[in-house]
């Protein structure tokens, strides 16, 4: 017969099982947050200067603990610690919000991500984001269980000051420039830039996927002014080739040799109406 106590203690081996996959999986979270700040942020030059030093890292791993309580209906305890995380690191991160692996807050203060904002794995903001709703403010009991803040997919990069408002998507390799708004989807591989963001045509960075600092590629972002001039010119050149085509015309016509009677019978015509 089996052993009664293999029976008794089988849960208990599951459960332990089940706790140190989830503490491997813990810890290689932290780790990979720890390499993507060291990879993408010279100034560190440590795994314990990253720990000790980054707020950014201190905000993450509090997050991620706040997220561990939200998933379990621990609501106001994983709010206490977002609210913890918030005073002393100046980043605000919703428990609720679903965060990958790899993600990296560069200098960190004043951004703040949604409730039901998603981000994908190896993404980067940088100071001053926001990962927000719009009218949050109009009928909050019906936006409640609603999806209401944007989703970032693998790989993006959102410069410092950007607002990206709505439940909307970014595409993977998206790049959103330093206090652009993007209030619609944006498509893989993008940039955006201005207010509202629009996307930017750009070569450099594009097929290496090399890391663009500020969501800004360099030396290939056209300058939006220098366009709008370059357009302009364009037209003075259509214009002054037309007014020199119709002068040629003009020289031409005025060479052409004319019928004196014809003016003389216009005169004759005019006096003769002056007269009346």
């Amino acid at each position: 017969m089996p052993d009664k106590r293999s029976f008794a203690t089988t849960p208990h081996r599951e459960w332990d099982r089940a706790a140190g996959k989830a503490r491997t999986s813990m810890f290689q979270t932290i780790r990979s947050d720890i390499d993507a700040m060291i990879s993408r942020d010279p100034a560190a030059r440590s795994r314990i200067e990253v720990a000790l030093c980054y707020p950014a890292f201190h905000a993450i791993l509090l997050y991620r603990a706040s997220s561990w309580m939200w998933r379990r209906n621990w609501r106001l305890t994983a709010r206490m610690v977002s609210q913890f995380a918030r005073w002393t690191t100046g980043i605000e991160i919703h428990p609720g919000a679903t965060i990958g692996h790899g993600f990296f807050i560069d200098h960190g203060m004043g951004v703040v991500i949604g409730e039901t904002a998603e981000i994908g794995d190896n993404v980067t903001l940088y100071h001053d984001v926001t990962l927000g709703g719009v009218s949050p403010a109009e009928d909050s009991d019906g936006q409640r269980c609603t999806k209401r803040h944007p989703t970032l997919c693998d790989g993006v990069i959102v410069g410092s000051g950007a607002q990206i408002l709505g439940p909307i998507t970014v595409g993977k390799g998206a790049r959103v420039g330093a206090n652009a708004v993007v209030i619609k989807n944006v498509a893989e591989g993008a940039t955006m830039v201005g207010i509202p963001a629009k996307p930017v045509t750009g070569k450099a960075g594009r097929a290496t996927g090399a890391f663009s600092p500020y969501g800004t590629p360099l030396g290939d972002l056209p300058d939006p002014a220098a366009r709008a001039i370059e357009g302009l010119m364009q037209q003075v050149e259509t214009l002054k080739a037309q007014i020199g085509n119709l002068e040629s015309r003009l020289a031409e016509a005025e060479k052409r040799p004319s019928f004196g009677f014809a003016v003389e019978d216009d005169a004759e015509t005019a006096r003769q109406a002056a007269k009346k």
